[in-house]
């Protein structure tokens, strides 16, 4: 009798160092939910004992749900997958867009040698009397161009920097476009031409134009590319 009570005495202390030396997960698993079935057929009463239908859908339930973590896990696997060649693919993008000019919202911009400044107005109802006024770096009006009429919505336009057959310098150029509306001069907003110098990719995998003169901007927030 007292040896088999100090064996089942050890044999619990053994259960219970076993499960405290185990890490212990908060996920019901496989193994776990079996050891459970098994001690409820144990411990059910004999003369009333549960019906074999009843365990048959506890393990389908339990099949069904294990089935779907499975599904979400694989699932989560691909979308983070798709995501990553999403953001090399955009990365990859960007990068031939190096060199190239791009048209982004700005009201200034640099006139190279013999370049030219090419720019977009934004127009929210029609006019007959549309302009745009240049200032040179020294705040200086070099250039007033009278485009006249325009519809509503995006007014392109380009300025090479040619004033009466003079070449202005090369340099930084700021543009005002105003409407009249009803007699009054309402400014306009503009978005011009810019050089991309290069391109970011951040932490987060957001690829950026680092954009000259302006600095970095999302490919989103591009409106052309020339």
């Amino acid at each position: 009798m007292t040896d088999a009570i100090s064996t089942g005495l050890l044999s619990d202390i053994s259960v219970q160092e076993k499960y405290a030396a185990e890490p212990k997960s908060k996920e019901l698993g496989q193994d776990v939910f079996l050891e459970l079935m098994v001690t409820q057929m144990r411990n059910q009463n004999p003369l009333d004992p549960q019906d074999n239908s009843e365990f048959v859908a506890q393990l389908a339930q339990f099949s069904s749900v294990e089935g779907l973590d499975k599904l979400n896990n694989t699932m989560g696997d691909f979308v983070g997958s798709f995501e990553s060649s999403l953001q090399s693919n955009q990365a990859l993008q960007a990068s031939a867009m190096v060199g190239r000019f791009v048209i982004v919202n700005s009201d200034t911009s640099y006139l190279g040698n013999e370049g030219l400044i090419a720019g977009t107005i934004d127009v929210p109802q029609t006019t007959d009397d549309l302009k745009v006024n240049v200032y040179n770096e020294e705040g200086e009006l070099v250039a007033e161009e009278l485009l006249g009429a325009a519809e509503a919505g995006p007014m392109s336009f380009a300025w090479d920097g040619n004033i009466e057959g003079t070449q202005l310098p090369a340099g930084n150029y700021r543009f005002e476009a105003y409407a009249n509306f009803g007699g009054d001069d309402v400014q306009l907003n503009t978005a011009l031409s810019h050089n991309v110098d290069s391109v970011t990719v951040g932490a987060n995998g957001a690829v950026s134009l680092n954009v000259a003169g302006v600095g970095p901007v999302s490919i989103s927030s591009v409106r052309e590319i020339l």
